[in-house]
């Protein structure tokens, strides 16, 4: 299996760190907005090869070395110069970026799955989407697929029983908008939705990430293993129920725009698309998060 990574700042680094020692991959291609930083990453990969079980092949390139990559992980991103309040702040910025890389890189790649890391990522995985005339089934982002695991680790320590035993999803977009599907979560059959602190642990989840930011700068290894999740499951063709934002097509009423919901990711990206029942709130959640992530999109203009 071939992966291309984009962008070797953190994030990028770490995916493809984490992606080494999974052994999923034969081939791993590095590209940078510089071809030395990529090379210089890939030889420092290449050297950790040395340890593992598998022969893999690290190197860093140009978009042509990308031809016939089973997955494309996008995690370039333009820095902002001021600090930001909001990930949406991003999008002009990084809507350039998408336009110098996606057309290429969907040309070398057209049966690719695309994995969208960089933010925002539900306006961000729309976008590479419209600008690669491929399948929307082959576009996912991360979106809240970390939000998540965030929201289901802290449930596991309120409740004390096993992150992997809880079934809870945060969904709609990867920001402000939102929310815990609540009328979904369960344990062993049991629905959990009446805990007492159970808006204060979604709320906690949902600012984690600038927490770690204030903190350190970046966040990297949370993401990191999201991203493997979604890798996992597409190059081993496991089909796990995943949280991440796709391209909708009339889902609880919304269209055209990107947003986590579960789905079924394979080896041919979103396998099938999921309609769990949400309540009548939750509903109105997701509609008002997609006219949150839609007016983003709008604000960019002509995006072809």
């Amino acid at each position: 299996m071939k992966v291309t990574i984009v962008g070797c700042g953190n994030v990028g680094m770490a995916i493809s760190h984490a992606l080494l020692l999974s052994e999923i991959a034969d081939d791993i291609v590095l590209l940078n907005r510089t071809k030395k930083r990529a090379i210089g990453e890939a030889i420092d990969l290449q050297d950790a090869v040395a340890f593992s079980s598998k022969w893999i092949r690290v190197r860093g390139g140009e978009i042509g070395d990308a031809a016939d990559s089973d997955l494309v992980i996008m995690t370039l991103s333009d820095k902002p110069k001021t600090p930001l309040s909001d990930r949406n702040e991003m999008a002009a910025l990084n809507l350039p970026v998408m336009r110098n890389w996606i057309p290429p890189l969907a040309e070398v790649c057209p049966r690719a799955v695309f994995v969208m890391v960089s933010n925002p990522v539900d306006v961000v995985t729309w976008v590479a989407w419209k600008l690669s005339g491929l399948p929307a089934r082959q576009f996912i982002g991360t979106g809240t697929l970390i939000d998540s695991a965030r929201w289901r680790m802290l449930l596991s320590l309120d409740l004390n029983i096993h992150p992997a035993d809880i079934r809870a999803y945060i969904l709609g977009e990867h920001g402000s908008t939102q929310f815990p599907a609540t009328s979904l979560s369960v344990t062993g059959g049991q629905k959990i939705d009446n805990l007492p602190r159970y808006e204060q642990l979604f709320k906690q989840a949902s600012v984690a990430a600038f927490e770690i930011y204030n903190r350190k700068g970046n966040t990297s290894f949370g993401i990191a293993g999201a991203t493997m999740t979604i890798a996992d499951s597409v190059l081993r063709d496991t089909n796990r129920t995943l949280p991440v934002s796709v391209v909708l097509e009339d889902h609880y009423g919304v269209s055209d725009v990107c947003l986590s919901v579960p789905v079924i990711v394979g080896l041919g990206g979103v396998e099938r698309m999921l309609h769990p029942k949400l309540s009548e709130d939750e509903v109105s959640k997701f509609q008002a998060s997609a006219d949150h992530v839609r007016a983003v999109i709008e604000s960019l203009g002509p995006i072809d």
